[in-house]
């Protein structure tokens, strides 16, 4: 990273700090916590029924604050202090895990409903500090580069906690999958891991763009939300590409979010899901830094279109999954949709933001990047909801996986309305 400024060596630091949290604590130990530990005593439905309703209020929480967060932030000139304040709301919270009891799972709901908001409100913050950090024409290249290093920083803890977890396997006071203690003790190590890599940005990287004086976008925003959809309408532009966003992200995250839970649901052996996912962030490294580079060749919304295409086949390998019958056959698939999943889902995710950090105007970043936060929150809600009804009413999942292709194909369909103005010149399909 030699050629980055300090500053942008800062920001990239922090998708470094927050991926411990995002796979260590969010995908893989705290769903297993929560039902085995938190629930125990509890029906297993109503268990999975309570996660899903606490990750559902999360992220409403956090798409309803964000219209007005990003509204006071512009105004007042404070992105890094709202950043700070959720960031070590999320940190404190995410610590708190560790003194939850067995069969506490109301409170360790509660507990880790509040890191998420910390989490989710931090990532808005840090987002928008984007177009502070770096030029419209670095933007595709730093934000890759955020998510490339990112995977690193969740796979580095990752490592370490399955180690701590592999190491107290034989202790007692285990429950079904994962020993308690070791599992605590991964909370803890997840914390201070996002604590640590956060203080390059805290320290280093300074707001330059704020809201023009006078503006009472804050106000506003508190008397009517529907004032900021009303705002929103006069940037046509930007409304195509936040709507086209919620599409296709919507595939995308119901795709990650889905795939521990439908691999199951087929047949396939949890060990190799849990290395799948490590597999995924490693391969995401790299690809996630290729596709900032190829921003110098190909337009962005070249790459974008490619992301969407990848996508639409794991969609079409994942839903023929469960028919084949041979099993070496059927891991081949399975690990191609892996590699697939990786080599994609960095630099689509990244590619999204940084685009869309050139399509808005640099006085009112972090009111634009709160409803991309906004777009994306309801995305996490709406896909794996249209996927839960298309299975239910189907009777099996795979048709609920293939429903996410419709959401990529209008996903890019929409994108191509999307003009890129640059320089003050007339809008330019990029």
């Amino acid at each position: 990273m030699t050629s980055f400024t300090r500053q942008e060596k800062s920001w990239i630091a922090y998708h470094v700090a927050k991926s411990a949290f995002a796979l260590t604590v969010s995908a893989v130990i705290m769903p297993i916590f929560f039902k085995d530990f938190a629930s125990r005593g509890i029906d297993s439905t109503i268990s999975t029924a309570n996660w899903a309703f606490g990750l559902s209020a999360a992220s409403l929480c956090v798409a309803l604050l964000s219209p007005i967060l990003g509204s006071i932030a512009d105004h007042k000139n404070v992105k890094k202090g709202f950043l700070a304040f959720f960031l070590f709301e999320g940190i404190l919270f995410t610590g708190a895990l560790v003194f939850v009891q067995e069969g506490a799972w109301f409170i360790c709901l509660v507990i880790y409903i509040l890191a998420k908001i910390g989490f989710s409100g931090a990532d808005m913050f840090y987002n928008a500090l984007l177009v502070d950090v770096t030029s419209k024409k670095r933007m595709d290249r730093v934000s890759a580069n955020g998510f490339g290093w990112g995977y690193i920083g969740g796979v580095i803890p990752f490592v370490i906690c399955m180690g701590i977890i592999f190491i107290g396997e034989g202790n007692q006071g285990t429950w079904e999958s994962i020993p308690v203690l070791p599992a605590k003790i991964s909370f803890a190590v997840a914390a201070l891991w996002w604590f640590v890599f956060s203080l390059p940005l805290l320290f280093n990287v300074k707001q330059k763009a704020s809201g023009a004086p006078g503006e009472k976008f804050a106000l506003l925003s508190l008397n009517n939300l529907s004032y900021s959809f009303k705002r929103l309408a006069a940037h046509k532009n930007i409304l195509i590409f936040l709507v086209a966003y919620f599409f296709y992200i919507n595939g995308v995250h119901t795709t990650i979010g889905m795939a521990t839970a439908y691999g199951m649901e087929i047949g396939l052996d949890i060990d190799m899901l849990i290395l799948a996912i490590l597999m995924i962030q490693i391969v995401g490294f790299p690809f996630a830094l290729l596709a900032g580079r190829l921003t110098i060749i190909f337009s962005t919304k070249t790459i974008l279109y490619i992301g969407i295409t990848i996508y639409s086949i794991i969609t079409i390998l994942s839903f023929a999954l469960p028919s084949v019958t041979d099993h070496a056959i059927k891991t081949i698939i399975f690990w191609l949709i892996a590699f697939l999943i990786g080599m994609s889902q960095g630099g689509i995710q990244a590619l999204s933001r940084s685009y869309f950090g050139r399509l808005i105007p640099e006085q009112n970043t972090a009111w634009f990047y709160s409803l991309y936060n906004l777009f994306r929150k309801f995305a996490t809600i709406i896909g794996p909801l249209v996927m839960g009804i298309v299975a239910t009413s189907s009777g099996h999942s795979r048709w609920g996986v293939l429903s996410m292709l419709l959401f990529f194909v209008v996903g890019a369909t929409l994108l191509t309305r999307v003009e890129l103005v640059s320089s003050g010149k007339p809008g330019v399909k990029m």
